[in-house]
């Protein structure tokens, strides 16, 4: 077997207990079938005899499956890409925001091992259709919210995990159960491209269907369409296959179904599982939080950067980091899943551990790239989107690799079940908590402190290297800042310096740090040449939020206090 570039098929036993190792060469635990125990890899007519379905109804099957697998992961990461907007709506920070993602990967793969059970053992396309019926209703619903409301928002996104569990545990091995060997690894391929492209739809249509209705309610109004024309398509093309039949050997009895009890106890005992699982859960835990988080970063970076106004209270926060990081997941998705398995199909010929090692490389290597975007995040933005354009190539080819794994590694009768315990353990210890995690730590750092003081027009308190405030401004006291500090550099218009008209808008809050516009909407005071200005709560921290800031109430707060992004 070491020349073959396909993995066989394992035997009902791939419980050490339950009679010999299964053949899975290179993987940790077996022994590698003989070429007489190897099934017969079947033709076309061959497929078509045992599947009953012709070659072409199988890939149209396989494209219906892709839509809706695109479909999924554009709703998900839609609201990744109208998240500061939700968080002004709400006036919520990032721990909070980070919850809406935690709470719907946490319902998620709860109710992952309960349809992996009825997957083994119903039909599996009637499971899907209801799933996914459910999740357009629940979807459809949680854009009428009120404000006051986000606990709901939080109840929807985590019943929108009902629908995405009963698709993610049974698609793949309705693929497995129509292709075999290198025909399925290429399906798996094209099935998992739409995880990276759907994720990247998802910051695009969130992000222009925001500008295009000025509302980003109506982002999350756009799947639950496409959802009820999925339903559709999987009662019209879809048909369930016998499971197991096309990699069953010639002479062998049909697989039956065995105990629950049966099937995780075999999978607890099948190390090729457990160990390309939990490689898959760092995968996660990496993937989680950036899908989330990189385009609020690089919108705060930019502001850090003076290239973008913050997002002010009662904006519409600046869609184009959404947009650019939806077009580079697209594309890095494509390029990932289709280098991982070319990549892997030449390697097996020659190594049998191909496959696993082009993960870990993958994982490995997207490492520093992703730092390296992180430490770049102040100086270029162009350097971050090289380095996360990088980093996302290599993470996405992990994908389709290790998929083909679980199905090489488990027999067709626990596939649901092994899907849905994959599912529970890379979310669980990965993508579940990772996003809240970055949200908080996020918000209990403190960046590097500064202090500024009130002065009158035309004056500046001791010290202060930056002139007053315009004189075409009226008499109002203004904030001035006595360190240095780069978002004040004169050179990026954040300085406090005579520059009429730099600045229309401008608001001293108190505020948590770090926030998408670090400002929040206090009582108004006053509004002087378009300048909202409101109140700061007694002892509050308060922000100079770009350029200068003008207040007729100077003792609205003495200090100002500058966080860190």
């Amino acid at each position: 077997m070491a020349g073959s570039d396909t993995a066989p098929f394992l035997s009902q036993a791939d419980d050490p207990d339950d009679g010999p190792v299964p053949g899975t060469p290179g993987l940790p635990g077996s022994t590698g079938n003989s070429k007489s125990e190897e099934p017969e890899v079947l033709d076309r007519e061959g497929l078509q005899r045992i599947t009953g379905l012709s070659p072409g109804h199988s890939a149209l099957i396989v494209g219906v499956l892709c839509y809706i697998n695109l479909l999924n992961y554009m709703d998900r990461f839609t609201v990744a890409g109208v998240l500061p907007d939700i968080e002004q709506f709400f006036d919520i920070g990032d721990s909070s925001s980070g919850l809406i993602q935690t709470v719907f990967i946490s319902s998620y793969m709860v109710l992952a091992p309960v349809f992996g059970y009825l997957g083994d053992r119903y039909n599996r396309k009637y499971l899907m259709c209801g799933g996914i019926a459910f999740w357009s209703l629940v979807t459809l619903g949680s854009s009428f919210i009120p404000r006051e409301r986000f606990w709901l928002l939080l109840l929807t996104r985590g019943l929108v995990g009902v629908g995405e569990a009963s698709y993610s545990t049974i698609a793949p091995t309705l693929i497995a159960d129509l292709f075999v060997a290198d025909q399925r690894s290429r399906m798996l391929s094209v099935f998992y491209f739409a995880i990276p492209v759907g994720s990247g739809l998802g910051y695009i249509a969130g992000s222009k269907v925001k500008d295009v209705a000025g509302d980003w309610h109506w982002a999350l109004r756009v799947t639950p369409g496409l959802g009820v024309v999925a339903v559709l398509l999987l009662f019209l093309v879809v048909r369930e296959p016998p499971r197991g039949a096309v990699e069953r050997h010639s002479d062998s009895p049909p697989l039956n179904p065995t105990s629950w009890w049966a099937d995780l106890r075999a999978l607890a005992r099948n190390p090729s599982f457990i160990l390309s699982s939990l490689g898959f859960t760092a995968v996660a835990f990496v993937t989680g939080s950036l899908a989330l988080w990189a385009p609020a970063f690089l919108l705060r970076s930019r502001v850090v950067l003076g290239e973008t106004p913050p997002c002010l209270p009662g904006d519409s926060c600046s869609s184009s980091d959404s947009l650019i990081f939806g077009f580079i997941t697209c594309l890095t998705g494509v390029l990932g899943v289709g280098l991982g398995v070319e990549i892997s199909r030449r390697l097996r010929r020659s190594n049998p551990r191909a496959d696993p090692l082009v993960c870990a490389a993958g994982l490995l290597g997207s490492a520093p790239f992703l730092f390296l975007s992180l430490a770049c995040a102040r100086g270029s933005i162009v350097a971050t989107y090289i380095f996360i354009f990088i980093g996302e190539t290599l993470l996405s080819m992990n994908w389709a690799i290790v998929a083909d794994i679980l199905l090489y590694v488990v027999i067709p009768t626990r596939r649901s079940t092994a899907e849905a315990f994959q599912i529970v353990l890379s979310h669980l210890l990965g993508d579940a908590g990772s996003p809240y995690l970055i949200g908080l730590a996020c918000c209990v750092r403190q960046g590097p402190q500064m202090t500024g003081s009130w002065c009158p027009s035309g004056a500046a308190p001791p010290g202060c290297p930056w002139p007053a405030c315009s004189s075409e401004r009226p008499p109002l006291a203004c904030l001035h800042i006595c360190r240095s500090w780069p978002w004040a550099h004169p050179t990026r218009g954040l300085g406090l310096t005579p520059w009429p008209g730099a600045a229309s808008r401008g608001t001293l809050g108190r505020v948590p740090v770090p926030r998408h516009y670090m400002g929040s909407s206090e009582e108004e005071v006053g509004v002087q040449q378009g300048i909202p200005l409101h109140r700061a709560a007694p002892g509050a921290r308060c922000y100079l939020l770009w350029n200068k800031i003008c207040s007729q109430t100077p003792g609205a707060c003495s200090s100002l206090s500058l966080g860190g992004l």
